[in-house]
């Protein structure tokens, strides 16, 4: 009897030892440490950001002050940027491109420091015929419009789509039909058929884990909505150079609906399609997923895009953003320090 004890406490001991050891693995004793001593310091704000061209303007601004202890942390290829934005102490992290990259980097971000809230800001294309290339967009709701159901060719809408039965997938949200956008109008049908638009399958801190959650529309923050209002009629950058300006002086403007995927969108009859059907005005490829990990962790959230082109709707020649793109990063920047400062934490 004696024995068996013995080797059930040994047996105890291994067991813990492999649960522990992981997370040491994971967060090397040393990283720890700093991690430990930063979040002694918080909470913060975090701030999100797609690519170098729009977070330096404001990393080599007086607007952020770098901490002199610790200017950054470089952690799983991420480079966490420590400072203040207007006495407010915050974390920024460089996403880089895509859903993957902008959904790790802001899990990452929330799952190793002390975060109290989501900034994010970046340039996006413009869906939205009523607003111009310049002007800052901040949507109530954020959609992932990247996935998708394919129908089998030969199915229609009245058709029930693969695993729906099952809950796995939806009708609701609608579909994309290739054959509405064929050149040649007298063929019938297109091999592509439809994608029908599919909600995240989420799983909020807040709820049963392996218990799934849908979640198609996002909603930021309502208390950071409201707060945003107070940026309209802010003064923004209107020239690229002194040859160079837009037919009038960019403005901020609180929208309905942005939406995401993995898909630089330049083309005009998609981006139409966006806007007529879920009245999107920004499009980009970063935003859903800091939203729906927001999300998951039931922490506040905003994003604010600055519109750098027409995604395909403007000029036949080329694309707005390599002329536009820096003055939208510049006015995104100014929209986003000017919101921080007005936080109350």
């Amino acid at each position: 009897m004696k024995d068996v004890k013995s080797k059930m406490l040994v047996l105890s001991c291994f067991i813990m030892i492999i649960c522990i050891t992981p997370l040491e693995a994971a967060i090397p004793s040393r990283i720890k440490k700093i991690i430990d001593d930063v979040n002694k310091e918080g909470p913060y704000l975090g701030i999100v950001v797609p690519n170098a061209f729009e977070m330096n303007p404001l990393l080599n601004s007086s607007n952020f002050v770098v901490n002199s202890k610790l200017p950054y942390l470089d952690f799983q290829g991420r480079r966490f940027h420590l400072g203040t934005v207007k006495n407010k102490k915050v974390i920024m992290v460089m996403t880089g491109l895509s859903m993957l990259n902008s959904g790790l980097s802001t899990q990452l971000l929330l799952t190793l420091f002390k975060i109290k809230g989501i900034v994010h800001f970046g340039i996006a294309g413009n869906a939205n015929s009523n607003l111009q290339i310049g002007d800052v967009t901040i949507p109530q709701y954020w959609a992932h419009t990247g996935l998708w159901n394919w129908q089998r060719y030969g199915d229609d809408a009245q058709d029930e789509l693969a695993f729906e039965a099952s809950g796995d997938y939806t009708r609701q949200y609608g579909n994309l039909n290739f054959s509405d956008y064929d050149v040649d109008q007298k063929k019938s049908g297109s091999y592509l058929n439809s994608v029908w638009y599919q909600p995240e399958e989420v799983f909020p801190v807040t709820g049963t884990p392996e218990v799934r959650q849908h979640a198609f529309w996002v909603q930021v923050d309502q208390n950071y909505y409201n707060l945003s209002q107070k940026l309209e009629g802010m003064n923004l950058t209107r020239c690229v150079n002194a040859t160079t300006c837009l037919p009038r002086s960019p403005i901020v403007a609180r929208v309905d609906k942005g939406c995401s995927a993995n898909t630089l969108v330049d083309n005009a009859a998609y981006r139409q399609f966006l806007q007529s059907k879920f009245n999107i005005t920004p499009i980009d490829m970063e935003t859903a997923a800091v939203a729906l990990v927001s999300l998951e962790f039931d922490k506040p959230f905003i994003a604010i895009r600055s519109l750098s082109d027409l995604a395909g709707g403007g000029s036949a020649q080329s694309n707005e953003a390599a002329i536009y793109s820096s003055l939208a990063a510049e006015n995104c920047v100014a929209v986003a320090v000017k919101f921080i400062s007005l936080l109350k934490y």
